[in-house]
């Protein structure tokens, strides 16, 4: 049984082609890169896979809800997905390319722990994205 096999039956998803081939697409992406639905159509489109626009929104909504995958919004509503991460990390988004740069900072996340336990609370999860622009 292949990784994806394996990977959809433990999250309650029928191995189908279409889920096994934007899977694929999804783990074979450059690492740290968050593709679209239209990214991942034109890819299947690319190496001759029969699937269509709606096929890949229904398959990321149903990874999304199981698990499989996260979905951003950094741009302005522009959906991106990502294999959900085994650890966590957050964002930079380069506001004239739309690159994506994953990073984890020790540092910032003991601060957050300490504003929140000073505020009397307790974080349970988060995310960060950081807008930027490159120095020139």
């Amino acid at each position: 049984m292949s990784k994806e096999n394996t990977e959809l039956k433990k999250a309650g998803l029928k191995a189908t082609l279409p889920r096994i081939r934007i899977l694929e697409a999804l783990e074979s992406s450059d690492h740290n890169r968050h593709l679209s639905a239209e990214e991942i159509y034109k890819q299947l489109m690319n190496s001759g896979e029969d699937v269509g626009l709606a096929t890949v929104y229904r398959v990321l909504t149903q990874f999304e809800s199981a698990g499989i995958v996260i979905r951003h919004n950094f741009e302005e509503g522009h959906a991106v997905y990502e294999i959900t991460p085994d650890d966590h990390h957050d964002h930079m988004v380069c506001l004239e390319t739309g690159k994506v740069i994953e990073f984890h900072d020790d540092l910032i996340e003991k601060r957050q722990d300490e504003i929140a336990a000073e505020k009397g609370y307790q974080i349970v999860d988060h995310s960060m994205v950081l807008y930027v622009k490159p120095t020139k």
